[in-house]
């Protein structure tokens, strides 16, 4: 099996790059069944990571709910592939989806580890609630690519974890 982890965000806008913090945190951990990538905000370049045959994708980008910044949350999108309209430019998940989809790739199953942001005003730095959240954030990445790889667990799990 082989897995994508993509750290999507802007770290010129402050907590947004939270993704790319945990990608960076991972790169390390990289195998040959596990690229782990700093996806940023290159929308289209994510696109064609998605069709070059993986066999699950894991996102981790800040994700705005009504949570303490920090929270995690494992979530699966619905119907992502139908999500949007194909637009290489868009940094939006779901336009990446559809280019992707637009490129004629079948897209993996695809889970995202949402991180809420406290703050995503223009600036390089995350707060501390989301800082403090990036080894809670690889643990958990961690964990799902142990279930993925050994048990081939679904997606769909829903987890929430405040740090």
């Amino acid at each position: 099996m082989t897995i994508l982890v993509a750290g999507v965000g802007n770290i010129f806008f402050g907590d947004d790059g939270v993704g790319p913090a945990v990608a960076a945190a991972l790169a390390q951990e990289a195998t040959d069944d596990v690229r782990i990538v700093d996806a940023g905000i290159a929308g289209i370049h994510l696109a064609y990571d998605l069709t070059a045959g993986c066999d699950r994708v894991l996102i981790v980008d800040a994700v705005r709910r009504d949570e303490p910044p920090g929270t995690l949350v494992l979530l699966e999108p619905p119907d992502a592939a139908a999500a949007g309209s194909p637009d290489p430019h868009g940094m939006e998940l779901h336009a990446t989806f559809a280019y992707a989809r637009a490129l004629g790739g079948e897209l993996p199953p695809i889970a995202i580890l949402g991180i809420v942001p406290e703050n995503v005003d223009e600036g390089i730095g995350l707060s501390r609630a989301v800082a403090a959240a990036i080894a809670p954030a690889c643990t958990m990445v961690r964990r799902i690519l142990h279930d993925w790889q050994t048990r081939g667990a679904a997606c769909g799990a829903r987890e929430k974890e405040t740090v």
